[in-house]
């Protein structure tokens, strides 16, 4: 599929009806019912539950350990045990829910199993949720947490109150999931175990499509395929916000389902050219940071501007406005919005600037922390951070995420790095691994192909050597970026407490 064929795809169609409040929702069907949440502490986990019990639903549960989602649960009239025993499960419980994380020697999923409950896995009770509302979904391999937040953000400002379940707090509400007055649901549409299917929205929307997960699908196609999939699952009276630049998008868009009288659903493409159904022409760059204008099957909507760094949120804001304009929003007022969003927790976050004698920049260091997991999330970061700070070196702390992960997209995962100066990295992080991906694949060996595309990178197995390592090479100037799924977030924490302590 070529450029070319995309740009041949400009689905000409107007926006639907203006937004107005209304509570759709149906709370009958969940009222009184006693649901049991296995792992009730995770982001999405606590998030449908508080969800749930806004339908009046009953809650008890359990989770490894304490935390501040579970004594929020509690605080909502949840009970919420810590640690996972048979006993845990109330004998009055009509279904369970189970996190992604719960295997099947759990005693209280054992216990559930025995007695003939419902057991639901969190897709599945999110997409029944789901169908209580018009599900607003966002998937693709990058970008679901910041542009579904960003959703959030604007479709609150604009008095629209959505509920919502995404994957990282936002930084403005200070949560990841929340309840409201309003008829739409937003969610992140994981592609993981072919979570998303379960979701059947109203307004789908697909980011992007690349390579990854290769522990779960056979190969790319295998992923087109599935999002393929979701995309179909929209439904019939809604609308599917498509990437109109992505390749692998393209194969979706350019099926005969999506095209003609009889298309079996609406689509609206966003992008950079101009035949796309939504696109940034105009683009300027200053102090860091875009703005540009955006057009709408050719016609002008208007002037915005972005406060997240990177091109890549050019593409992510232009999503935005495409489900919310096909929402309903007032164009006006949601370019006037856009600027106001900044961010979510771990992703490009900047945790501190430090200077030993001034405030010049090129007297600071630096600290920033980002979520970036995948070779094309890491060269995107990596690029914002240059064009925001222009710092004198990048160091690059980097936590590969997952033995297989890692294998599998070991030679993308060493050209990543080219925009950094030094690469620093710890073990893989371990998560749905087995015991044969440990054996296939390592730091040190991520470490000499990141060297063989000379760029310097140094294995250090400890985060608190990490720290040691940062005290005796940064300088004034430089900026320090912890990069991963998993927790090197604390090399980033630990670093800026010396800084504080000798800066």
């Amino acid at each position: 599929m070529t450029k070319s064929d995309i740009q041949t795809y400009p689905n000409k169609i107007k926006a639907i009806h203006r937004y107005e409040i209304v509570d759709s929702t149906n709370a009958v069907a969940l009222a009184g019912k006693r649901f049991h949440f296995i792992g009730a502490g995770g982001v999405g986990m606590s998030g449908l539950a508080k969800l749930l019990m806004k339908h009046k639903a009953i809650i008890t549960g359990s989770d490894q350990t304490a935390s501040g989602a579970v004594t929020k649960l509690c605080r909502m009239g949840a009970d919420i045990a810590i640690g996972h025993k048979a006993d845990n499960l109330n004998a009055e419980a009509e279904a369970v829910v189970i996190s992604a994380a719960i295997r099947e020697d759990n005693p209280e999923l054992k216990l559930a199993r025995q007695r003939g409950l419902k057991i639901y896995k969190y897709a599945r009770m999110l997409g029944e949720l789901m169908n209580q509302y018009d599900g607003i979904a966002v998937a693709g391999t990058h970008g679901k947490s910041t542009t579904s937040g960003w959703l959030v953000y604007l479709l609150k400002q604009a008095g629209a109150d959505p509920n919502f379940i995404i994957g990282a707090d936002i930084t403005q509400l200070k949560t990841s999931s929340g309840t409201g007055s309003g008829k739409y649901f937003i969610a992140e549409a994981c592609e993981y175990d072919r979570s998303f299917l379960n979701l059947k929205p109203k307004v789908g929307c697909i980011l992007n499509i690349e390579a990854d997960h290769l522990d779960y699908y056979k190969d790319e196609d295998e992923i087109v395929d599935a999002f393929g999939k979701f995309a179909l699952g929209v439904k019939p009276e809604g609308v599917l916000i498509a990437n109109g630049e992505d390749s692998n998008v393209a194969k979706i868009i350019m099926d005969s389902r999506f095209r003609g009288n009889n298309k079996a659903v609406r689509c609206e493409t966003f992008g950079f050219d101009k035949t796309c159904n939504f696109s940034a022409q105009n683009i300027q760059l200053n102090n860091g940071l875009y703005s540009f204008d955006v057009y709408h099957n050719g016609k002008l909507l208007g002037a915005t501007r972005i406060s997240l760094p990177g091109r890549h949120n050019i593409s992510n804001a232009l999503a935005v406005v495409a489900v919310a304009v096909n929402a309903g929003l007032n164009s006006e007022r949601i370019l006037e919005l856009l600027p106001g969003f900044t961010g979510i927790d771990r992703r490009l976050m900047l945790k501190g600037r430090f200077s030993q004698t001034c405030p010049e920049r090129s007297r600071r260091i630096t600290v920033i922390d980002d979520y970036a997991h995948h070779p094309a999330e890491i060269r995107a970061s990596l690029a914002a951070l240059r064009q925001v700070y222009q710092p004198k070196r990048i160091w690059c702390v980097f936590q590969p995420h997952q033995y297989s992960r890692t294998r599998f997209l070991l030679d993308d995962f060493a050209e990543s790095f080219k925009l950094a100066d030094a690469i620093i990295v710890p073990e893989i992080y371990f998560v749905r691994d087995s015991a044969e991906s440990k054996k296939e694949i390592n730091s040190q060996m991520l470490v000499e192909r990141i060297r063989d595309n000379a760029t310097d990178a140094v294995f250090i197995d400890s985060f608190s050597r990490i720290c040691d390592y940062l005290k005796k090479n940064v300088t004034a100037g430089d900026l320090v970026v912890t990069m991963g799924a998993g927790d090197i977030w604390k090399v980033a924490d630990e670093y800026i407490q010396w800084l504080r302590e000798n800066r």
